[in-house]
């Protein structure tokens, strides 16, 4: 009879661990081949938005040096404004604390660069790239836009924003060297995941609130 249990019970993990790998091939094969035709990585190619969505990170490491991520993006999205191919920019991230505020962070060092303060607004509750989509939809009234970030995020992005019938396309920001960014890449693939079973039930943003005109 213990036999039999203990049969059983190793069956049951197994079946389990191969329905997690399933799950994860499944949602990473998913949202990259929905989001692949609508990536770019051309300032010159990709098509103009009026609102570009810049999606947030902190500006410095752990260890204080600098994130290549952030001055990436930041640069793509200068790029993006000068070549007339967004005329608004929505920062989007998390401010968790009075010192971590990815969203002002990020609006600090675009008006450093010459963007209109103007022409610069903030999601503070962008928690997450599902959170900074749906958001970007139903507080700040966009259903069409350009996201501005590296191409393994923009993956999951584009994905998210399609699936919830917004007419988006992103525009990759340069990655990092492979051993610097290798934690990140890992990462996304259980971010994938978790983007995946967050469309699939419609899950809803931490916070929403009044809606905002972006003009």
């Amino acid at each position: 009879m213990k036999k039999i249990l203990l049969s059983n019970w190793k069956k049951v993990i197994l079946y389990s661990f191969l329905v997690v790998l399933l799950l994860i091939f499944w949602s990473n094969y998913r949202i990259y081949s929905l989001s692949k035709h609508y990536i770019y990585d051309t300032i010159k190619e990709i098509p103009s938005n009026r609102v570009g969505l810049l999606l947030g990170t902190s500006r410095n490491l752990k260890s204080g040096n600098e994130n290549a991520y952030f001055f990436n993006r930041i640069e793509t999205t200068i790029q993006l404004y000068q070549a007339g191919k967004i005329k608004f920019i929505l920062v989007s991230g998390d401010n968790g604390t009075k010192e971590y505020n990815e969203p002002e962070d990020m609006k600090a060092e675009l008006i450093k660069r010459g963007v209109p303060e103007s022409k610069i607004f903030l999601d503070f509750a962008g928690f997450d790239t599902y959170d900074s989509m749906i958001r970007a939809q139903k507080v700040f009234g966009l259903n069409k836009f350009t996201v501005i970030s590296q191409k393994f995020h923009n993956q999951r992005a584009i994905y998210i924003a399609r699936e919830n019938k917004i007419d988006a396309v992103g525009c990759n920001a340069p990655n990092v060297a492979a051993f610097y960014g290798i934690k990140t890449k890992i990462r996304e693939i259980f971010a994938c995941v978790k983007a995946y079973l967050e469309v699939k039930t419609a899950a809803s943003p931490k916070f929403l609130g009044e809606k905002i005109v972006i003009e």
